[in-house]
């Protein structure tokens, strides 16, 4: 094995010898896990087993299969995601956790195509957004899965559309026995990373999403620190409160430095996402979490014409802080990539997204969220050879 030394600069001493004992992996280095001061005993020791930076799956495989199915999550491991994002959580009217993108299912099933349910359509007030659909909380999950899973951005990935009503919307249940005959069956351990999705806006209709995911959690035996299951959310009081539930490793989502996470816009807290990614609040996030899931414009800002500009300090602060940062969401297409990495003039043709992952890995992220996991296996492969690691 070559030296990491230049990868893990400004990491510190710490940090260094930890990877020190790296082994390497199939596929990929099994690095062991830089930032990793907070990863101890009861919340996310068993995270040093995973390559870095690590490939997960966004949604699954979904930039080649309707996202949050298990034809998206079996394909993810399939093209090698080290992990699969298996699970935005949003509740049935009788309190199953089921995995969609959004509480809205309009836009990602058929349920416009079922009579039966015309009457459910409805407007609601969505983290202060008004929207237009249908709802899992107004379905039972025996309605639920009638129903069948479609792409959600059919005009920029129209061949996604050929499986259109071919899954079912899969329970977090289900997730975690397919977790567990996929580790049986691949010899390996599979990893999920599963989100609570508006947890304010549940919690407020008597439907608690932490409290339900932490009963899952225990009666499968995986609510402890060394358990394959990462959890996130875009509210730090979900996370919080999960921190007092239970041992798994979890994460902070971090959107646009000018917005505000939505409990703290319901609690009148005055923070933005700008504030929270200052050494003090990096800190502040430290003492209820392991990481945080920025999107990839807090690591790498972009100018006005959408290209990459200097990478900001928020690595090596939150490296600095003891947090690992994964980031979202690398996609294929020009329409999801900064400009200088563009190919062509068609939005949905695939643009050079080789050498945004390597922009992206040059920053030291520890890894990255991915709608293409095969692409993202073999940047990592180019990257770490570029470093003299050699897998």
């Amino acid at each position: 094995m070559g030296t990491q030394e230049s990868y893990e600069q400004g990491r510190g001493t710490g940090r260094r010898a930890l990877l020190g004992a790296a082994v390497l992996g199939a596929g990929g280095a099994a690095l062991g896990l830089p930032g990793a001061a907070r990863a101890d005993g009861r919340h996310g020791g068993g995270l040093k087993s995973l390559p870095v930076p690590t490939v997960i799956g966004h949604r699954g495989a979904s930039g080649y299969r309707p996202e949050h199915t298990f034809g998206s999550y079996q394909l993810a491991l399939d093209l090698g995601a080290d992990i699969v994002e298996a699970g935005d959580l949003v509740p049935t009217r009788d309190g199953h956790l089921v995995c969609r993108h959004e509480p809205e299912i309009g836009g990602t099933t058929n349920v416009a195509d079922h009579p039966e349910f015309a009457g459910r359509k409805t407007t609601k007030v969505l983290d202060g957004v008004a929207t237009t659909g249908w709802f899992t909380e107004d379905f039972t999950l025996a309605e639920l899965k009638r129903l069948r899973a479609i792409e959600r951005i059919p005009a920029t990935r129209q061949r996604n559309t050929l499986y259109d009503g071919r899954w079912e919307i899969p329970t977090f249940e289900e997730v975690l026995r397919w977790q567990d005959e996929q580790t049986r069956r691949r010899g390996r351990q599979v990893w999920i990373y599963p989100e609570t999705k508006h947890p304010t806006y549940f919690r407020k209709l008597g439907l608690g999403l932490e409290e339900r995911l932490a009963k899952i959690l225990r009666a499968h035996g995986k609510n402890g620190g060394n358990a394959p299951v990462i959890i996130q959310s875009f509210e730090p009081s979900s996370i919080q409160r999960l921190n007092k539930l239970v041992g798994n490793p979890l994460v902070v989502l971090l959107s646009a430095a000018n917005t505000r996470p939505w409990d703290f816009v319901e609690t009148g807290d005055p923070r933005t996402v700008a504030d929270l990614i200052t050494p003090k609040g990096l800190e502040g996030i430290a003492s209820y979490a392991q990481g945080i899931g920025p999107t990839l414009d807090l690591v790498v800002p972009k100018d006005a014409n959408g290209g990459l500009t200097k990478p900001s300090t928020l690595v090596a602060d939150a490296h600095a802080a003891g947090l690992i940062l994964h980031p979202y969401t690398m996609r294929n297409e020009n329409t999801f990539l900064p400009t200088d990495f563009h190919k062509g003039t068609d939005p949905a043709a695939y643009g050079d997204a080789f050498g945004a992952f390597k922009a992206y890995f040059a920053t030291g992220i520890d890894g990255v969220f991915t709608d293409n996991a095969d692409t993202g296996v073999l940047a990592r492969e180019d990257f770490l050879r570029g470093r003299g690691v050699n897998g």
